[in-house]
Parts: structure tokens; sequence; C-alpha cells
């Protein structure tokens, strides 16, 4: 199993200092998870989403971070591909770049944004965008291996051309989809690619999507692969704060939530502007969101972002990765056996010291890493024993 970081440069304080600050922080805490053992840092990519996500460049930031790394693995997740946002030809001449000079350390995922207002900016209507993401997703790949492209589409039109470079791995970099429903879980199995989904709803939620999405790849078929390249891959997002402090933990971690619940209702479903409230401690951050649960719950698409009841104090069945390096390995376990075949922590949520998350970071590395990673020694013992 991978365990990996995505960002999105979510931030309360939206001044230059501090987006300055949180910028330099993730490269830093790049640094520092690569030293400890992790396997990927993801970036997402969106415009125009105050405070909820300022990561509107995120090739520069992972070409940045693969300069600044030797092994660590950078992926997009996503580009998104409206094509005035993001053209075909532009998106495959970045990503073989980036891909040629990380050395092959490239993941690459695709989808269409989530917002209106994100759509709006660049001139489109959010609800009629899926056909020219889908011409995009297909064309990209075909550009990236392919000598010289032409292409007569109903949304992009491309004359004869050679595209330069081509990518570092051959024929091109592992392709993936952000799954928020199930129709995108169908589509990343039917075309054969790895999904990126949420994880907020639980270890149960992930479980039914992994079963939706490895029977969708199972029966798919070659005419609609997308690219040259079969993933079969689930990543399940994972939100944690790991210290060995647990009420500390719980606190941080749950107003951390709470902000990243509230800024998606905001920006999603119009929504009041989130608030921080450093003096509510853990419980009193899963009340407010419990209360105020119509009004406070993000989702996105149809994926929830709960904050319930069994978050105030029950550690005998963990229900999240807020809490000791024990309370994420049996949450993470949960989640392995749900069917996730890579982790996508995600630490840095607004309101969440940089301190806390270099700690978190050290702690995932020397106690949660190294465990699973015995585990799957052992296994591969018995299995090499019993051939």
């Amino acid at each position: 199993m991978k365990f990996s970081i995505i960002y999105e440069a979510q931030m309360v304080d939206t001044s230059r200092e501090n987006e300055r600050a949180v910028f330099l922080q993730i490269v830093e805490q790049a640094k520092h998870a690569e030293a400890h053992g992790f396997d990927c840092i993801w970036c997402v990519e969106h415009t125009a989403l105050t405070q909820y996500a300022h990561m509107s460049a995120p090739e520069t930031v992972l070409a940045f971070i693969a300069g600044a790394t030797s092994r660590i693995h950078i992926g997009h997740g996503v580009v998104c591909l409206p094509p005035a946002m993001n053209h075909p030809v532009k998106v495959a001449e970045r990503i073989a770049t980036l891909d040629i000079l990380s050395q092959g350390r490239l993941h690459f995922g695709v989808g269409k944004g989530g917002t209106q207002q994100e759509a709006g900016t660049f001139g489109y209507d959010l609800n009629e965008l899926q056909p020219m993401i889908d011409e995009s997703m297909y064309l990209i790949p075909k550009i990236m291996v392919q000598d010289e492209i032409e292409h007569d589409g109903q949304f992009i039109k491309i004359p004869k051309r050679p595209i330069h470079p081509k990518p570092y791995q051959d024929p091109h970099p592992p392709m993936y989809m952000a799954c928020t429903r199930e129709n995108t879980l169908l589509a990343a199995g039917a075309r054969g690619i790895g999904a990126l989904v949420l994880g907020f709803s639980g270890p149960d939620e992930i479980a039914k999507k992994n079963a939706v999405y490895r029977e969708a790849f199972r029966t798919r078929k070659a005419e609609d692969q997308v690219g040259f390249r079969p993933t079969e891959h689930l990543a399940a997002l994972c939100a944690a704060t790991v210290l060995d402090d647990r009420e500390k933990a719980r606190k941080i971690g749950l107003r951390g939530q709470r902000f990243f619940a509230e800024s998606i209702a905001y920006w999603y479903q119009g929504g009041p502007k989130p608030t921080v409230d450093e003096n509510l401690d853990a419980a009193d951050h899963a009340k407010v969101l419990e209360q105020g649960k119509q009004a406070t719950i993000a989702y996105l698409s149809e994926e929830a972002i709960p904050v319930g009841d069994e978050h105030l104090s029950n550690y005998t069945v963990a229900q999240d990765a807020y809490g000791t390096p024990d309370d994420c390995i049996r949450y993470v376990q949960r989640l392995k056996d749900a069917g996730a075949d890579e982790i996508l922590f995600i630490f840095q949520m607004g309101g969440i010291p940089h301190d806390v998350i270099m700690e978190t970071i050290r702690n995932i590395g020397e106690k949660v890493i190294p465990h699973f990673r015995a585990i799957e020694a052992a296994e591969a013992e018995e299995m090499e024993a019993a051939e």
C-alpha cells in the first residue's frame, strides 16, 4: 500500500505574507515526507476559491518539489481539462516535461473542477463541461505517444502537428480520475484508469466505492480504455493529525476538518463563510458540526464530509485518524481492508499549524508506515515460502 499526501494550499489567513508562507511550508513538508518514507505528493487544481484552495498552478508546485527531492513521486490530483483552462496540447507538453525532469516520478489525474465559480472564470457552464473533459481525456495520451497528432473533434481542433517532448515513462505516466459520484467511479473503472476518492464518509463507504470501481474495471471493454497503460488503483483520502497527545490532535484535527467542510460548503453550496474558533475543544467542534449539520456539512458532488457523534470520544473502534499513531494505524487498517491501494493523507487544512503537520509526518513516517511495511514484508515471505 502507498502512503501519500495531498495538498489544497488551504488557508485561513489569505494575506500575501501567509500565502507565501503556506507554499514554502508545503515544499518543506514534502521534503520531510520523502525523508520519512512517504510515496507521493499530490496537488489539486482549483481557481478562484479563496481560503478553500489556493493551489491554482499545481504543475509549478510539483516541478519545484520534484527538483527539491530525489525519490518521492509527484501527482496531479487532478488537472482540470476545460480547453480554455488547460488545452490538451499544453497539458501533454507539461506532463511529458515534468515526467522527464522527475525521471518518471509523475502521476497524472484528470477532472473538470467542481464549481461554477471556477468554470465561469474561463467562460463555461459547469453543467456543460463533461463532454469536453471526455474529449481531452482520450486525446492527451494520444498526443504523448504519437509522432504527430491531428484532431477534428466537437470541442477541440488540432491541425496535424508534432508535439514535443514525449514522457519519460513509456508509454506515458499512469492516469487517474477524481471520483466523487458513483458514475465517475464507473467511468474510471470502465476506462481502465485509477480512482482518486474522498474518504471523509469512512471505511464502509470506501468499501462500497471500491466494489463499484473494481467491477467496472474487471468488465471494461478495450475500446473504452483511456490511454495506453491500464491502471487498477484506488486511492482514498484520509484527513489526519497524528500526535503523541491524543486530545490535542483531535482538537486541532477536527477544527481543521470543520474549516475544510465549511469552506467547501461556502463555495459549493453557497453556505456561510468558514470560521475558526481556537477556544473550542474536539467535542465542541464535533457538536457544532452535528447541530448545524445541514448548514455546515459539505458535499463534493454526492460525497458528504460528515462529523457526527462517533467523533466525540469513541476510541474503541477507529473512526478517524485524529489521535495517536496507534489510532492512525487502526483507521488506516480499516481503509486498507476496505480496498484502498493508497492513502491520500490530507494534513494541511485551514488552521492546522506547520509544526503540527511536520510532527504528524514524522509520527506517520516513524510509526505508521513501518507498521504496514513490516506486515507486507511478512506476507511476502509467507507467499514465497508457500511457492
